[in-house]
């Protein structure tokens, strides 16, 4: 069995890289490289996006709440259909702009200190990101080959491909890959959930062994509780720059809308098969490693609880949808270092094969320390709530508020970055819980950054002045 599981994920790791190493070389400048020179069809666009979003947190911070919580983890996904839903009409609007990173659409519509500020919140936000997509693969690995693989080593081995596979092409071996991975995942995943909950007695046997709990809307969670799962999971949705990138790559406006169309009916399909997976799973795995670590289930049950080339099938998914989604989100703060800092303000005269070497040597650096985070996280669902919040509560309200408001001023933007930033990052410092009541200091940072981020944007944009029309053309 052990040479199945090899012989598949060989294949699929020289499939990936070579995909990178040819679109290497059809990279000569910077658009080739962060956007793949706006070339994107529609069809590439729908799997990359869906690649771009379905990744650890689904497998691994998803199922970790769906063994926990049952169907009610739909609440943490619902976020992301409902974002979808409004993305279809963003989406012509952020072609049309057609730059390369969110901080430059900050700079467009605000101002540089906005444009700053925006890539400090991605590279916090992103990073953890990637952290996770690591620490979930290592993961896999770990239980693929428990007697040589420990999960600090397969976190090792996991970063290193990925860094080597997003430095090679940018953007280009991104959404190509993308493209492999995405039909592979949707395909298997379809197939293994009936099959499990056949396994685990169909629907009266999972409900037979599970708590009640995990059949109702809400389960073990309070309203307040299912919310907290949802807006972090919307607002990235929103703001979220991975996507912005690939609208900008688009062929034309018409590719990024028809993207989103497959985008949604993909997320609906994937993100409810992975959550019926996971607790199929958790009714047939209540004890041993997974209960220890249950962020584990779906790769777990694969192992354990599938026919043999099926299950290592759903494994190399996995293996290859956490590589694809580390691969989007290391790639992403990348491209603001280089875009937004280095050619921006320290070499603006830089030739494209300069900023080509940047680039490569930027992944190397942001993934070392992605990899450093992801060595001292333990739950993954905790570390994806802190990265969506960063970013949900810093940056998702002023994209939107560019697209949608006449109102919103540069400096009442810059504020609303900078207060959703810095109260996400010291909201669980025990210094700071001391100044709230027990009701609220026990909260995720999610609705107070929020809350605090629109408030501040709201109040310095109405006694600063109005944005100029050249501020707002770009963006009718």
């Amino acid at each position: 069995m052990s040479s199945l599981y090899v012989v598949l994920l060989v294949i699929i790791a020289v499939a990936l890289m070579a995909v990178s190493v040819y679109r290497a070389f059809t990279v000569k400048t910077k658009a080739d490289y962060l956007v793949a020179g706006r070339t994107l069809p529609a069809i590439v666009l729908v799997f990359t996006l869906l690649s771009s979003w379905i990744g650890a947190g689904s497998l691994f911070a998803g199922a970790e709440n769906a063994y926990r919580n049952g169907m009610a983890a739909l609440w943490q996904p619902a976020g992301g259909w409902l974002g979808l839903l409004l993305i279809y009409f963003i989406a012509p609007r952020a072609r049309k702009f057609a730059q390369f990173t969110i901080p430059d659409l900050l700079e467009a519509r605000y101002n540089q200190t906005a444009r700053v500020l925006g890539a400090i919140a991605i590279l916090f936000a992103y990073t953890g990101i990637t952290s996770y997509q690591f620490r979930g693969g290592g993961d896999v690995l770990h239980l693929i080959f428990p007697d040589v693989v420990s999960p600090a080593l397969g976190t090792y081995l996991i970063a290193g491909f990925v860094i080597i596979l997003t430095a090679l092409a940018g953007m280009s071996s991104v959404a190509y890959s993308d493209l492999i991975i995405g039909s592979i995942v949707t395909v298997i995943c379809v197939i293994a959930a009936p099959y499990l909950v056949s396994r685990a007695g169909g629907w009266s046997g999972m409900e037979a062994v599970l708590p009640a709990t995990h059949f109702q809307v809400l389960g073990n969670l309070s309203f307040l509780r299912a919310m907290e799962f949802l807006v972090p999971t919307l607002l990235l949705m929103l703001g979220n720059q991975a996507m912005y990138q690939k609208f900008f790559a688009a062929k034309s406006e018409g590719d990024a809308r028809k993207a989103v169309v497959g985008w949604i009916i993909g997320t609906l399909l994937l993100e409810t098969v992975i959550i019926i997976i996971a607790v199929a799973g958790s009714a047939m795995f209540q004890t041993g490693e997974v209960a220890q670590h249950p962020r584990e289930i779906i790769p777990y049950t694969a192992r354990h609880g599938l026919p043999a080339f099926m299950g290592a099938l759903l494994l190399a998914a996995v293996f290859a949808k956490v590589i694809s989604t580390a691969s989007n989100f290391l790639f992403s703060p990348a491209t603001n270092l280089v875009n937004d800092i280095y050619v921006r303000y320290i070499s603006p005269e830089a030739s494209h094969k300069r900023v080509l070497i940047v680039s490569r040597l930027t992944v190397v650096l942001l993934g070392c320390w992605a990899l450093y985070q992801a060595l001292y996280a333990e739950s993954i669902l905790e570390k994806m709530l802190y990265a969506y919040t960063v970013y949900s509560a810093a940056l998702t309200p002023v994209i939107l508020a560019a697209f949608y408001s006449k109102r919103v001023t540069a400096w009442g933007a810059v504020a609303a970055i900078a207060t959703g930033t810095a109260v996400t990052l010291t909201w669980d410092m025990p210094a700071v819980k001391h100044l709230f009541p027990p009701i609220l200091a026990e909260r995720d940072a999610i609705f107070p950054a929020l809350i605090a981020a629109v408030a501040v944007m709201i109040v310095v944009s109405l006694i600063t002045p109005k944005p100029t029309s050249e501020q707002l053309a770009q963006f009718s």
